[in-house]
């Protein structure tokens, strides 16, 4: 059985900020997640998150992003898998059906990237992590696209005999596509 860890990852569909929040557009916007079970690549998405986030490229120290991904909308490809990760083992969505991001600033860095460095909490847990993304503006708005890569061990995502991290891999890259519209 393939299970995915999370992540939340989420997380992160993270974003980032200017002066005021900007509409999100839900329906251009995806959080998803990439890992390995093993060494074979799984995929999923959480399908309800809430975003606010206020970002603009001439003043990217200025950005803002409060991202809360909602853990029981978990989709890995399988109804069964589904509610698996659902219990204590993994996401524990009973005790905590969020995971957040948020971050306070980001910075400029080579070939039109950008970094927000932030605090993303699942399961209880808050860690410091940094979001990597590109902005591409069009007519109607910005889309913000990166990843942030986590530790699922260090959200205790897995526990029990899925800590193993030679069957489902520690590592998880949390992707996210937020769209602001002007």
């Amino acid at each position: 059985m393939r299970f995915a860890i999370s992540a939340a990852a989420a997380f992160l569909v993270l974003a980032c900020g200017g002066v005021h929040a900007q509409t999100v557009d839900p329906a251009k916007s995806q959080i998803s997640f990439g890992f390995r079970q093993e060494n074979v690549p799984g995929e999923g998405t959480f399908r309800r998150f809430t975003a606010q986030v206020s970002f603009d490229s001439a003043r990217p120290e200025a950005t803002r992003a409060n991202i809360e991904v909602d853990v029981t909308s978990i989709d890995i490809g399988e109804a069964a898998w589904n509610s698996d990760m659902q219990g204590a083992s993994w996401f524990n969505a009973r005790q905590f059906p969020k995971a957040t991001f948020i971050a306070a600033g980001a910075k400029a860095v080579a070939g039109g990237r950008f970094e927000a460095p932030g605090k993303f909490s699942l399961k209880g847990v808050t860690r410091d992590v940094v979001a990597t993304f590109t902005a591409k503006a069009d007519s109607g708005g910005t889309l913000l696209e990166g990843t942030v890569p986590l530790k699922r061990t260090d959200f205790r995502i897995g526990e029990g005999a899925w800590a193993d991290t030679s069957v489902v891999a520690n590592d998880v890259a949390v992707r996210f596509k937020v769209y602001l519209r002007k």
